[in-house]
Order: C-alpha cells, then sequence, then structure tokens
C-alpha cells in the first residue's frame, strides 16, 4: 500500500478511563492498513482521567459533573480543527447531544454505530454488558430498537458482578475475575442473545490478550474502525468482520 497523505485528524477525549483510552489507541493503530508511519491517523488526544465519574452523576450519586470538563476539552480539539472527536467511554455517549451542540465539531456515536451494525449482520437479539448509567440512559436499547433488535440486559444480581468487573477490577488495576465474566455472558446467551457486546470501554480490555471465545462485539472496537472511516484511514480486511 502506498503512503497516505493525512488530509485529517481525530481528537480523543481520553482518561476515561486510563487503560480504555490507551487499549483504543492500540486498536486504531492494529486496524490500520499502513506500510509506513505515515500512513497511521494523525489524533490529537487529551487524557484528563480527573473528570468526573459518568456513571455516578447519571444515577444522582454525585453532584460532580463530567459534562463542562467534556465541553472544554472538545472545544479546544474543535479549535485545533480536528475532523472529528471520539471518546472511548461508552457511559459519556449519555451526554452526546448535549456535547454535540456545545462543541461545534462532529462527535463520533459508538452506540449507533454497534447498532447499524448488528443491523447489517442481521443479528435478531444482542445481550448488553454495560454500566449502570449506560443501561438507565436506555443508550443501547433505543438505538437497537430503532432497528428492530431485541437486547437483553444482566438480572440485578448479575448486573452487579458486571459493575464489580469494571469498578473493582479493571478501573482499580486488578486482572478481570473470568468466571464472573463467563457466569453473566452465560447468563445472556440464555435469555437468547446471539451476540454480547462488551459495551463499556473497561470490559474492552478483557479481550486485550485473551480468547473469549465467540459471539462477542467489542464496542470500542466498533469507535475505531468508525473513526478511521470518518478521517478517511484505509482499513485492514479484518475490520469487516468484528464479531468473535
Amino acid at each position: 500500500m502506498a503512503d497516505v497523505k493525512q488530509t485529517n485528524r481525530l481528537g480523543v477525549i481520553g482518561g476515561l478511563g486510563p487503560m480504555a483510552t490507551a487499549y483504543f489507541l492500540e486498536r486504531i493503530v492494529d486496524m490500520t492498513d499502513a506500510e509506513s508511519d505515515q500512513g497511521h491517523l494523525d489524533m490529537l488526544i487529551y487524557h484528563v482521567p480527573s473528570i468526573p465519574d459518568r456513571t455516578r452523576y447519571i444515577l444522582d450519586r454525585s453532584q460532580a459533573s463530567p459534562v463542562l470538563p467534556m465541553i472544554r476539552i472538545g472545544q479546544t480539539l474543535a479549535g485545533q480543527q480536528v475532523c472529528c472527536i471520539a471518546i472511548p467511554c461508552i457511559t459519556a455517549h449519555y451526554f452526546h447531544d448535549e456535547l454535540s451542540q456545545a462543541i461545534g465539531c462532529p462527535i463520533l456515536h459508538a452506540i449507533r454505530a454497534t447498532a447499524d451494525y448488528l443491523g447489517d449482520a442481521r443479528v435478531a437479539c444482542a445481550g448488553i454488558l454495560a454500566t449502570d448509567g449506560t443501561l438507565a440512559g436506555n443508550l443501547f436499547q433505543a438505538e437497537l430498537a430503532e432497528r428492530g433488535i431485541r437486547c437483553v440486559t444482566p438480572p440485578g444480581s448479575k448486573q452487579e458482578l458486571v459493575m464489580d468487573l469494571i469498578y473493582r477490577d479493571i478501573k482499580a488495576g486488578r486482572p478481570p475475575r473470568m468466571d464472573r465474566f463467563a457466569e453473566v455472558s452465560d447468563t445472556l446467551r440464555r435469555q437468547g442473545a446471539e451476540v454480547v457486546l462488551l459495551g463499556c470501554t473497561e470490559l474492552s480490555l478483557i479481550k486485550r490478550g485473551r480468547d473469549i471465545g465467540h459471539g462477542f462485539l467489542d464496542v470500542l472496537d466498533i469507535l475505531a474502525c468508525t473513526a478511521l472511516t470518518a478521517c478517511a484511514i484505509a482499513k485492514k480486511p479484518f475490520c469487516r468482520d468484528l464479531i468473535t
């Protein structure tokens, strides 16, 4: 493949959480079809883990708003002439419309892109592994319903296991307890899920260096793929089939 002259660059509001942002960068590089440094995507990344927790704010467990810090970073990126912005935090998509209006630069929508991908793949039912904030915001449910895709979510005690994986394991820098991941995933399969969504960027890290089996779709991979397309960067062939 010939060298590509960069004409677009991606802005990233990162640090939500820190390792998920690092993995997003890794996936962008892995997915890019390039034979030299110059064929890869230019990115401006603001890594700001001090942004308040999104789920706690959505559930009224904290008055510290994550919105204003994200708006300030987004406006800075817009002023630096990025062509679009990615936020590698699925729960932050709860604020997508508000952020888009205030920032005035296209913000990629990972959840919408995931629903489109599942629709194209003719998936009839998807299971959702995500934070309490994402589920309470009805983010995946609404987008999937628009495309006629049924969705299932973990029942109460199983959702507690998901939150433990996200907050007590991965965000805390500990190895994920894979028995809990398997337990919740199997529950969603029994509820009819054909594909289980890794719908939190911390959960994306579970598949980093691990074989998690068949029938999973990482929403962070969808976001990375969408970013490359938006920035007119060639993707490797495996990007056409992201369901494990």
